[in-house]
């Protein structure tokens, strides 16, 4: 099966549809040219003939030869007899290799007396062939032009495509590049725009997933290695009881902790399940606000003020509601273990013109700013885990499109504000 090229395909319908304007443009000013030569000679005509039939009743006497000379040498002018012929009458004819004009002019109508003027229009006839001739000419120069404008066009237009998909050849998982669109038209903002922001994230991914290979070896490996030595250590000799279950408590912790990390890896992969579930209709302000209340219990344990607050009552929008909890928890969980007894989380959701953001504070430690706190393994203070989650919310929000920060607290209060932001699109309504 042979494959479309859409730059030839483009070639071809733009010399098609210019020539078919050119040709039908050449006869349309070729058939103007020929009426309007053809409507002169038959105006002087009727002209000569008007003036003959007056001088002819103005000397009371039949047409007479001398009136020849009011008239050009090539037409002739005899006088017939017709009957019910109209007023006057045109007839364009060939006779052999010349070409006439015939009017029929009524000179006396009582007698049935007709003037038939006869012209020789071989000059306008030449005249006629010649222009179309010329037309031919430039018609076969134009449509080199056409080509070559054509390809030329195809070429400019095409461009900004060929140099997409150029770019995109070209990418790899090793080198993934972003696409210049200053050197684009405006009309491929939208396009390049998408293109960048897919390649950012498979960049991110790819970038993440080699961390997390690397961090999950390392992580596992670690427990292992302590566990060997311990036993080792423990195997040289006879020792107490107490030391052998000293030893066991050593390896159940380890295990705890592998087991842990080992939920968090099976998490990544229920995960990715998720980025194909079906999208569904979801109010996303009655939702948190229920979940919000979940919390409330397991925040109250640590005697801690949680609080939800929003300005608007309602926002429905169709969204992966298993990417949306899994950063909400996210958010939450980690509010409420870094955040001291006595202190305060408050959920927020602020919509703004372009999009919704769903923000979760706290009165915790705070963050360091200056490390990439979503790559896998990344442990904030000396509480336990596997260092998994914020890598997850983050790949939950690249699926959900919108975008996910953790900043310290700007308002004097030591803590820290992790926010979503989520783009509108046009199936959500406030």
């Amino acid at each position: 099966m042979n494959r479309r090229s859409i730059y030839k395909e483009f070639s071809k319908k733009l010399i098609f549809a210019t020539s078919f304007f050119v040709i039908v443009l050449s006869l349309i000013f070729y058939g103007f040219t020929k009426a309007t030569i053809y409507e002169d000679i038959s105006e002087e005509l009727l002209k000569d003939a008007k003036l003959i039939v007056t001088l002819s009743k103005s000397q009371n006497e039949a047409y007479d030869s001398n009136l020849r000379v009011l008239v050009n040498n090539d037409t002739t002018i005899i006088v017939v007899e017709k009957q019910n012929n109209p007023k006057f009458s045109f007839k364009i004819y060939s006779e052999k290799e010349d070409n006439f004009i015939e009017l029929l002019y009524p000179l006396d109508l009582s007698t049935h007396q007709y003037l038939k003027m006869t012209k020789n229009i071989n000059s306008s006839h030449k005249m006629l062939n010649k222009i179309f001739g010329n037309l031919m000419f430039l018609g076969f120069g134009g449509l080199i032009l056409i080509i070559v404008y054509a390809f030329a066009v195809s070429k400019t237009l095409l461009f900004p495509i060929i140099k997409i998909t150029e770019k995109l050849s070209n990418m790899n998982a090793n080198s993934l590049g972003q696409i210049d669109t200053k050197s684009l038209p405006i009309e491929f903002d939208s396009l390049a725009g998408s293109i960048n922001t897919l390649t950012k994230r498979i960049e991110s991914y790819v970038k993440y997933q080699k961390e997390l290979f690397i961090g999950t070896a390392h992580e596992l490996k670690t427990p292992l290695a302590v566990m060997k030595l311990k036993s080792q250590v423990t195997l040289t000799k006879q020792r107490d009881p107490e030391k052998y279950q000293e030893v066991l408590n050593l390896h159940i912790k380890e295990i705890d902790g592998m087991n842990q990390m080992i939920s968090s890896i099976l998490d990544m992969g229920r995960q990715e399940g998720a980025q194909f579930e079906k999208p569904t209709e979801l109010d996303i302000i009655q939702y948190i606000s229920n979940k919000a209340d979940d919390f409330k219990l397991l925040a109250k344990e640590k005697q801690i003020t949680l609080t939800f607050e929003t300005e608007i009552k309602s926002f429905i929008a169709i969204i992966q509601e298993t990417l949306l909890i899994q950063i909400f928890q996210n958010f939450v969980q980690n509010a409420i273990k870094f955040t001291p007894s006595g202190q305060k989380v408050i959920i927020r959701i602020v919509p703004n013109k372009e999009s919704i953001v769903l923000m979760v504070i706290d009165e915790g430690i705070g963050c360091d700013e200056n490390i990439d706190l979503f790559a896998p393994f990344k442990r904030v203070g000396d509480k336990k885990g596997a260092g998994l989650g914020l890598f997850l919310a983050k790949s939950a929000a690249d699926t959900l499109g919108g975008t996910i920060s953790l900043k310290n607290r700007t308002d004097g209060i030591k803590g820290t504000v992790a926010t979503l932001e989520l783009k509108l699109n046009p199936t959500c309504k406030l």
